[in-house]
């Protein structure tokens, strides 16, 4: 086993992976941007320093900073967590070539499983159900195959993630325009404009499972995460395992996922993502080559702590436990807290957390990467915590993080805290049988267009930044009695208070 590594993240990621290598005896080395200089996994990890501005392309995404880091500090392997660095092949390798461990699966398996079309036909090799689509195509060729392909279609960016640059197309006279706004959105957040055409499955379901494998050819699957509940592409909350799913199919996806899995070589922790229709027929969707955001709701169902795991496989040992040793216990939620607010177009909500009130009792788990007196900046992704909650049942999960919920209060700026209560009070999400249209249309106060949505943001992130300067917030001003600065941009007063 290791003795040291290097956490090449922040946030509640980084502070997950450091209280796993405390289980385990590791030390932990922690890297910060200098608008993370006290955030918490800096304060938790055994060590810290400093790679850079606050940018991330200027501190998390620069590996040879990280590598430096690794070398002046004795670390053997690097564990990237999720996002920034952790599916970049060409990291991956400049780890090997310096002779630093890497926590995840090799260049070849990211690269075969990060670009859309090949992960599609490299699945499709090794039996995978796929959705009906096409290679990545040009202007000229869209119309002729959508026609051939059949509406609706999801326009989907080849090297794309995170619901970035996909469109839904209902009729052929929407589709070249539609298309080439996917081609536009591609190039700007991927550098790639590449996209292509999959049939769009009707009321889909988003399942995956998660896979554990070794470097002796061992493999297991530990059942599905159910993450339907989705809004523009992006999760919100998840559960396992899922609400409704035949003991027939949860095997029938396992057993697929892992040996897909082993034809590609792949070891250490990864993601299948399926689309699941209303019979249960099953297509991928995609592989992720590392941890799940939301990994911790396999973790409470399956008592397996997927983050050990994956330190044991990349320091060269076998899994401990095989696919009979494996079962469910219980049902598991997750909600993922963001520093946004519903009722203005979900835009983030930088500033500073003045108070915080987390819950506690049984069956709660709170992942979080912030504490009292945080700064929430604006270059980084706004979520802040992920409340997790465990019970015998799935009806007592869900009364379990409702309490939860009302139970957690943020002071100081805006979060999502009412929208995730009010998702798990609906009917459709209590009854189970949902799909990941459940929050489309869903009523909230002020939803903006998905086109206004980088507008706002930048609006929120100047909101920030006349914070830093003047050393008040707009929420402070509010408590006081004097009216917001932003109201002569136009925006409307949020009815639900600072802990909304």
């Amino acid at each position: 086993m290791f003795t040291k590594i290097l956490i090449a993240n922040r946030g509640e990621i980084a502070c997950r992976i450091i209280r796993s290598c405390r289980d385990l005896g590791i030390q932990s080395v922690a890297v910060f941007s200098e608008a993370d200089a006290q955030a918490p996994h800096v304060l938790l990890a055994d060590e810290a320093h400093c790679i850079g501005p606050s940018a991330s392309s200027e501190s998390y995404l620069v590996g040879d900073k990280i590598l430096e880091v690794a070398r002046k500090s004795g670390a053997e392997a690097i564990h990237p967590g999720y996002g920034f660095l952790s599916e970049n092949s060409t990291f991956r390798r400049a780890c090997e070539a310096a002779g630093i461990g890497f926590v995840g699966p090799s260049a070849e398996a990211m690269e075969a499983m990060g670009e859309k079309t090949l992960a599609r036909e490299t699945m499709s090799k090794a039996g995978v159900p796929i959705v009906p689509g096409t290679e990545a195509l040009e202007d000229d060729q869209v119309l002729e195959a959508g026609i051939k392909l059949g509406f609706p279609i999801m326009i989907k960016a080849a090297a794309g993630g995170g619901g970035k640059g996909m469109r839904v197309v209902h009729d052929e006279s929407e589709l070249v325009d539609a298309f080439q706004g996917a081609r536009r959105t591609a190039r700007s957040a991927f550098n790639d404009e590449r996209v292509y055409l999959e049939r769009f499955v009707e009321r889909p379901r988003h399942i995956e499972i998660q896979v554990l494998l070794d470097q002796f050819g061992n493999g297991v699957y530990l059942f599905e995460r159910e993450c339907s509940v989705q809004r523009r592409h992006q999760k919100v909350i998840e559960e396992a395992p899922a609400s409704i799913l035949s003991e027939k199919t949860r095997a029938a996806m396992g057993d697929i996922a892992v040996k897909a899995a082993q034809a590609i070589g792949y070891v250490n922790a990864g993601t299948f993502e399926f689309l699941v229709d209303p019979r249960e027929d099953f297509y991928f969707l995609e592989m992720n080559t590392r941890l799940q955001v939301e990994h911790p709701v396999t973790e409470e169902v399956t008592g397996v702590d997927l983050v050990a795991e994956q330190l044991r496989i990349a320091a060269g040992e076998k899994l401990q436990f095989n696919q009979e040793d494996l079962s469910i216990r219980g049902h598991a939620i997750e909600c993922r807290i963001y520093a946004e607010d519903p009722s203005r177009g979900y835009i983030p909500s930088p500033g500073h957390i003045h108070s915080l009130r987390f819950p506690e009792g049984p069956g709660v788990r709170v992942d979080a990467g912030i504490r009292e007196g945080s700064d929430v900046s604006e270059f980084y992704d706004p979520m802040l915590a992920k409340l997790v909650v465990w019970g015998a049942s799935r009806p007592v999960a869900i009364a379990r993080m409702r309490r939860a919920l009302q139970e957690t209060y943020i002071g100081g700026i805006r979060t999502n805290l009412h929208f995730l209560d009010d998702i798990l009070g609906d009917e459709r999400f209590v009854a189970g049988g949902y799909d990941t249209g459940l929050l489309n249309n869903w009523e909230t106060q002020g939803e903006a267009p998905e086109e206004l949505e980088s507008v706002m943001s930048a609006v929120a992130a100047a909101e920030a930044a006349w914070t830093r300067t003047t050393g008040n917030s707009v929420q402070e001003g509010q408590a006081k009695g004097t009216s917001s600065q932003w109201k002569a941009l136009g925006r409307r007063e949020n009815v639900r208070g600072s802990g909304a």
